[in-house]
């Protein structure tokens, strides 16, 4: 009798996981479901990370009229991190992006982005530096911010030797929008290098954000609460939301962001960090920093990676993203 009901228990458990995956999957755009029909196992220890770093597959896709090459840089602690040059074929460039790669800072590499990185440096005609900044939780804050920092200001020093405009925006998806962000507060700070624009896409802003959002399918795929618990533990060197925490480590808790650069952020409608990204806007605009706040609607996290499928709503919002860019530039 004990066996049945166990396996009754289990019958029903797996009953309620399928109807809440299906209601989660009915809110997302019906073209942005294809790659998620099964919602991920959530990345909530080393072993399961370890698994996942050993699946993730990045291909080096060639971008006409761009140049690649490799450098590392030294970073004041004495390692050393690798930085991609993109570099447009044929013009002068009119400025730069560092751009950082996502994947909750535990997760990913600039290869990831590499046909995005090319086509902004084709598009935009910049140097686009994307930086291979330091994992946690091997290496937590501030490692990875301290990569980022370093390679902010060899890309200046660059720009200074080739005669090109300093003009430099720090750009970066997901977690990668979390070091933009703290690299654009810590630059501002140092006032050594200037930072003349942040795009942040879905960004990683606020340990904070741990408990289920109120909305009944926002932060289901793509990005759970409890893998981004695992994520702000392994990069803070502790539990999240303890206080306080070290300057620049959590974007969304600087009390003051007057003054920081004009700001474009992106969010898709159901993803995780929806509220911490709007939160973080609607304050930068109270500070008088200018913001273009763009909610996708149905959209989860990482669903912009299905652009290259042909998902015609990401191809967009990917394109917003490049306009904005330029615009800084102008």
């Amino acid at each position: 009798m004990r066996v049945l009901a166990v396996a009754g228990g289990l019958l029903a458990a797996g009953g309620l996981a399928v109807a809440r995956r299906a209601r989660s999957l009915s809110a997302v755009a019906p073209e942005l479901r294809t790659a998620f029909d099964v919602v991920p196992v959530p990345v909530s220890n080393r072993v399961v990370l370890a698994h996942v770093r050993r699946r993730v597959i990045a291909l080096e896709l060639p971008v006409d009229g761009v140049e690649v090459s490799r450098s590392p840089v030294p970073v004041p602690d004495g390692s050393r991190v690798l930085v991609t040059l993109h570099r447009p074929t044929g013009t002068p460039p009119r400025g730069a992006v560092l751009w950082l790669h996502g994947g909750g800072t535990v997760l990913g590499s600039p290869e990831v982005d590499h046909a995005w990185c090319g086509r902004l440096a084709r598009d935009l005609r910049v140097l686009v530096a994307a930086v291979d900044y330091r994992l946690a939780p091997e290496h937590p804050f501030p490692a990875a911010l301290d990569d980022c920092t370093a390679a902010l200001a060899r890309l200046h020093d660059r720009l200074v030797e080739e005669g090109a405009p300093t003009r430099i925006a720090v750009a970066g998806a997901s977690a990668g929008g979390l070091l933009a962000a703290a690299t654009a507060q810590r630059a501002h700070d140092a006032g050594e290098v200037p930072v003349a624009f942040q795009l942040v896409e879905y960004p990683m802003l606020d340990d904070r954000t741990l408990r289920r959002p109120a909305h009944p399918a926002r932060g289901r795929v793509g990005w759970t609460p409890r893998s981004n618990r695992f994520a702000w533990r392994s990069y803070l060197g502790h539990p999240p939301g303890r206080e306080p925490v070290p300057p620049y480590a959590v974007p969304a808790r600087r009390a003051d962001l007057a003054g920081l650069p004009p700001a474009w952020i992106g969010v898709g409608e159901l993803d995780l960090f929806h509220d911490e990204a709007v939160a973080y806007a609607e304050r930068l605009r109270a500070a008088g920093v200018p913001v273009d706040l763009h909610v996708e609607p149905r959209m989860h996290h990482g669903a912009d990676a299905m652009a290259d499928l042909g998902a015609t709503s990401m191809q967009w919002f990917r394109q917003r993203m490049v306009e904005a860019l330029d615009a800084a530039f102008a």
